[in-house]
């Protein structure tokens, strides 16, 4: 599928997907948020990636909402309230379906990550920082609530109500080292050595079954919401059992033994 404001580049069941859009900070615009929501939605458990990296060209990972051109458009008539909520429910479905789809997601942040661009990096799986990257839940400070496209779901989920409270309540920005702190990051890597961080991330997922791999995404997600210990151990057996059924199970076995890398037929 070609797009607008999307690079996506497959290597070795990798998917490279960068927000083109550097000169406007990889602002949202509608053929970008249209273009997020068509690769997330397309992806399923056939797909050749198995692995997702998802970053921003230029200095920024992306700055949230294009407000220029949210403004130009609501210029340009009256929107009615219908056409208020089919825009934001078109920004809150990319959230969705990056949770939704079967491949982790690891987000390389540089410089800002701002409202929508904050809640794209807290809908991947992992996120790796540079030192320059900054954090916030921007909608409060342009006459918004703070919880919006999911934030208010993650965040305090991963840091705890208190600490979410602050950033949320406040706008205030997130640097590298507080993320890393508050285990929201896995790592902060200098430019130069980002991608690599990445690869390495990636590879290691590889070695993983695919079976494997998603089941443990789905299931973490589960996890988080779960009713109890004995429903998210119920989980994990029925995914075990899953994972010996196949062909793949004992590829991986074999691999274990004989010290190489696995090689999975999808089965």
């Amino acid at each position: 599928m070609a797009y607008q404001h999307l690079d996506v580049r497959h290597e070795n069941g990798v998917d490279w997907v960068t927000m083109n859009r550097p000169e406007q900070l990889n602002a949202l615009n509608k053929a970008l948020v249209q273009d997020l929501n068509d690769y997330f939605g397309a992806l399923n458990t056939r797909s050749p990636a198995r692995v997702v990296v998802l970053r921003g060209a230029g200095r920024a990972f992306s700055a949230g909402l294009d407000l220029k051109e949210a403004m130009q458009r609501r210029a340009q008539g009256n929107p009615t309230v219908s056409d208020n909520l089919d825009s934001q429910h078109a920004i809150r479905n990319i959230a969705l379906t990056m949770r939704r789809c079967p491949q982790p997601i690891i987000s390389i942040v540089q410089g800002s990550a701002a409202g929508g661009g904050f809640a794209l990096a807290l809908a991947s799986d992992v996120r790796l920082v540079t030192p320059d990257a900054r954090m916030n839940a921007a909608f409060i400070r342009i006459g918004l609530s703070a919880c919006d496209i999911g934030v208010s779901y993650f965040l305090p989920r991963m840091v705890g109500s208190s600490v979410a409270a602050e950033y949320m309540l406040t706008g205030r920005f997130i640097d590298a080292q507080r993320a890393y702190q508050l285990g929201l990051v896995s790592r902060i890597t200098p430019p130069e050595a980002i991608e690599a961080e990445a690869r390495a991330f990636a590879a290691d997922m590889l070695h993983a079954t695919p079976l494997g791999l998603r089941l443990t995404k789905e299931a973490l997600g589960h996890a988080i919401d779960a009713n109890s210990m004995e429903a998210v151990i119920a989980m994990e057996d029925r995914n075990q059992i899953l994972c010996t059924r196949g062909e793949d199970f004992n590829e991986g076995i074999k691999a274990f033994f004989e010290k190489r890398p696995p090689s999975y037929a999808g089965r």
